[in-house]
């Protein structure tokens, strides 16, 4: 078990910073030259990043004015092409908070355009465009953070280390949950797409469907084609910190997921039900370790009384920790030996650690190999879920090793014809 002291393990993370008091603007502490950015995608998450974006740019007009008169720019820089911003030398920096379909294509041609990037969670919609966004940010040397916030909230960081060293002993196994009751989306027709919006544009590099309204703003997330559902959209942060409190830095040797449509009559195609397992061979001879992520989007009877949460169980105690500022530990006989709570975090912490890594040339605190990781099992889980098999898994080589047809689904179709986004080597 790693004794790293905690002074040293907030300042490798950045919270040292943080905590000090790190401004909530877009600028480094001590230093005089604002960075300059880009937003892509002024939806639901793009909103957190309206205040200093420099261009903000979204095919949906109607989304794209809010963003402008929000963020202040200029006609010139509200723009409904993405590449109108990599284009400009000025710019430092592109947020990507579009659908999860642009998020790793968008990300990769930012990295080669020599732009920082901040990429929403999951980083990428599927496992070889995720390898794709990690080699182009290494081979551009640009600083690339995923956006699980987590990594950069203080309460977290503290509980982590806890974890790291030794509080509850070796722990074996993560247990991460997400339970909350989802909207059905219903059933819809093919329509024309909104006049203000350039919906060519949003498809981008994913296969081409006609318009539909309940594959579209917010509704996206459950469609294959654009999505990779909440596994990959609230399951993305428990499943980072659940991987993060284990202390693993590698990729599984098996999957196991169970799952379904058991509740929702609809049209999403992904599962509202779904049990996935991921087993990690001993590093050093030492034992194996299991993450276990259980999601139920029909619900309201939460564990411990938190829709989303890590149990950790190791070999002296447990821990229960949450997003939502909750932390409990355990001794070996189940007894509460620390309760802890938090107030809830400045949004913005998780930027403010990107801007601060562009200034001072270390990682983010969630830097794209962390990103990628932990996206692996999302991709991996959806795969597992999708085909119904157990997955085993090569690290070495990166590849299902066990069925091809699921190992066909590590990548996706792309819009016939090709397209300018898509990645090269996709």
């Amino acid at each position: 078990m790693a004794t790293t002291s905690r002074r040293t393990f907030l300042q490798q993370t950045g919270a040292g910073v943080l905590a000090a008091g790190l401004s909530t603007k877009l600028k480094a502490a001590g230093a005089n030259e604002r960075v300059r950015w880009g937003l892509v995608g002024c939806g639901q998450r793009g909103r957190w990043f309206f205040e200093q974006a420099d261009y903000v740019c979204d095919p949906d007009q109607r989304r794209l004015a809010v963003a402008a008169e929000a963020s202040g720019v200029n006609s010139d820089h509200a723009v409904t092409d993405m590449r109108r911003i990599l284009d400009d030398p000025t710019i430092d920096a592109v947020v990507i908070a579009a659908p999860d379909h642009w998020h790793a294509p968008a990300a990769i041609l930012a990295c080669e355009a020599g732009k920082h990037v901040y990429v929403e969670k999951p980083c990428s919609h599927n496992f070889r465009e995720a390898q794709l966004l990690l080699k182009a940010a290494r081979d551009n040397k640009v600083v690339v953070q995923h956006g699980t916030q987590q990594r950069s909230t203080p309460f977290t960081i503290e509980a982590i280390q806890k974890l790291h060293e030794g509080v509850i002993g070796d722990v074996l196994v993560a247990k991460a949950w997400n339970i909350q009751q989802r909207d059905n989306i219903g059933f819809a027709q093919p329509s024309s797409a909104p006049p203000e919006v350039d919906y060519d544009l949003w498809v981008g590099p994913a296969e081409m469907v006609p318009f539909q309204t309940n594959r579209f703003h917010s509704d996206w997330h459950w469609w294959y084609n654009f999505g990779t559902g909440d596994i990959g959209n609230d399951g993305a942060h428990e499943i980072d910190y659940a991987r993060w409190g284990l202390g693993i830095d590698a990729l599984p040797s098996k999957v196991v997921a169970l799952g379904g449509k058991y509740f929702y009559n609809d049209a999403q195609q992904f599962p509202d039900t779904a049990t996935c397992i991921f087993e990690y061979p001993g590093k050093d001879g030492g034992a194996p370790r299991q993450l276990v992520f259980e999601m139920l989007l029909w619900s309201k009877n939460y564990p411990l009384n938190c829709d989303s949460g890590v149990e950790y169980f190791g070999t002296a105690g447990k821990m229960f920790l949450s997003k939502r500022g909750k932390m409990l530990i355990y001794d070996d006989k189940n007894r509460v030996v620390e309760d802890k709570r938090a107030e809830k975090d400045d949004p913005l912490l998780h930027l403010n650690d990107f801007v601060d890594a562009i200034r001072t040339g270390r990682k983010p605190n969630a830097d794209i190999l962390e990103g990628f990781r932990s996206v692996a099992l999302i991709h991996l889980a959806n795969i597992a879920v999708r085909t119904g098999r157990s997955l085993e898994f090569d690290s070495a080589t990166e590849q299902i090793t066990n069925d091809h047809s699921a190992n066909a689904l590590l990548s996706r179709t792309y819009r016939e014809g090709g397209h300018w986004a898509k990645p090269k080597g996709a």
